[in-house]
């Protein structure tokens, strides 16, 4: 699709500085930039790319001068990077505007499906499904029976979504995720044997979250996993049964979350970090990549870090000790030779 700088500059309330005529049909960072790309300048740093750059079109702040002559033509805005930002977002409605119902699709009967909705070809939609207004389902998807999945909420090709599961609106589900698989509940059965404990539970998202590529979030035992509004995993994540994701929390890639935890309000927390079942997260907590969640984390705003959290303070000053303990070693082994002689 193309777009000329006259219709930018409308969209962004942007003043024109060149040929308002010239037309872009993608998107650019401007050192790469190339006839027919869109880019922006916002970091000082980058300035001397908006001389060299071969973009059709570059957005910049009205504060920006021009030392020389530049082949683009300038559409200024009272901020270039959250202009840029705003028109990466019209882009991705753009593209993602796909509405229609393939007939390789297979869809029961008894299932309800909103207005302006897309469903791919090779999905399949079992029993009593409900699916809001504006959803997009690429192709190869599974909905089990009884789900229901909120408006505008995209699933990209390959999710799967367990029976009786809760989909909020405006989530983006990536490629490769399984929602409501059952939870690792085994009891001892025997010395050697376990008996599976049944998973009757569900997953429950809220509003705007978002799921990276091939993570993975378990049914509860009893009642719900639950992912609350805002937020944002990462690609390859586990989240066990009944843990509890506090809203605006963000999870860093290959990081795992035990069963039953409880994760407050806006954390962070790191890739590869583990967190113990049956814990509870305050709110605001960030947890360091790598470190391992061993016990509950009561104080909200806590900083943690290592292989069996603590303070990152302490940790760090830890650290510093840990490189010298060779060092040490060798001193406490002269000392004892001295005393010994």
């Amino acid at each position: 699709m193309k777009f000329n700088a006259q219709q930018i500059a409308e969209i962004l309330n942007g003043e024109i500085v060149g040929n308002s005529e010239v037309e872009v049909n993608s998107l650019a960072k401007i050192e790469e930039g190339k006839k027919g790309d869109l880019s922006f300048l916002a970091n000082p740093k980058y300035t001397p790319y908006i001389y060299t750059s071969k973009a059709s079109i570059v957005i910049v702040n009205k504060s920006f001068t021009a030392d020389k002559d530049i082949n683009a033509t300038l559409i200024k805005v009272e901020d270039a990077y959250a202009s840029f930002s705003q028109l990466l977002e019209l882009y991705n409605q753009i593209k993602f505007n796909k509405v229609g119902i393939s007939d390789k699709s297979d869809i029961a009967t008894s299932s309800t499906v909103g207005n302006d909705v897309f469903i791919g070809a090779f999905t399949s939609i079992s029993e009593a499904v409900i699916i809001g207004k504006n959803v997009k389902i690429y192709p190869n998807c599974y909905i089990g029976e009884n789900v229901i999945i909120k408006e505008n909420t995209i699933l990209f090709s390959g999710v799967k979504i367990y029976h009786d599961c809760i989909i909020g609106a405006n989530n983006i589900i990536h490629s490769g995720v399984i929602i409501g698989s059952d939870g690792f509940g085994f009891a001892p059965n025997g010395n050697t044997d376990y008996k599976k404990i049944s998973q009757i539970g569900n997953v429950v998202t809220g509003n705007n979250v978002e799921i990276g590529a091939n993570s993975t979030i378990d049914r509860a035992t009893i009642g719900s996993t639950i992912i609350e509004n805002g937020v944002k995993l990462d690609n390859l994540i586990q989240i066990a049964h009944n843990v509890k994701i506090g809203e605006h929390t963000v999870i860093a890639a290959q990081a795992g979350v035990a069963g039953s935890s409880k994760i407050g309000k806006n954390c962070m927390i790191g890739g590869q970090v583990a967190i113990s079942g049956h814990l509870s997260i305050a709110d605001e907590v960030k947890i360091a990549g790598q470190s391992g969640i061993a016990s509950s984390i009561k104080e909200v705003g806590r900083i943690v870090q290592g292989p069996m959290a603590f303070d990152i303070k302490d940790f760090q000053r830890s650290y510093i000790i840990f490189k010298k303990l060779p060092e040490i070693y060798q001193t406490l082994n002269k000392i004892k030779k001295e005393l010994n002689s």
